[in-house]
């Protein structure tokens, strides 16, 4: 895949659970890193109906291999950063050349 192809900006938050002084929990999304990304939106199968008849929009982002992407785990969340999107990451897959990692993510629920 041309380097041309990572047109998105995208951003990986993880969650912070930390102690806000009154003996309470609280977890904050903190950002990890931002990287280039392709963003794919899913087309066709009975599953990717169902799930946009219940609002959710499934996607496949895109983007390179390297060591910050391969520490990408599904209690993460990806964040279109020109327009706002949030993503629930489901499962990473790296590609057979070791390149480039696929997510395959889901706007519309929670993260």
């Amino acid at each position: 895949m041309p380097a041309g192809d990572l047109r998105e900006r995208v951003r990986f938050e993880a969650r912070a659970v930390g102690d806000d002084g009154y003996g309470n929990v609280r977890a904050d999304w903190i950002e990890r890193f931002s990287v280039s990304a392709r963003i794919v939106s899913l087309r066709g199968g009975e599953s990717v109906i169902a799930a946009r008849l219940q609002g959710t929009q499934p996607v496949v982002i895109t983007v390179r291999a390297e060591a910050r992407t391969r520490a990408i785990a599904t209690d993460w969340r990806a964040v279109d950063a020109r327009r706002g999107t949030v993503y629930a990451i489901r499962g990473a897959v790296e590609r057979e050349g070791r390149d480039y990692i696929d997510l395959t993510c889901e706007a519309g629920v929670a993260a």
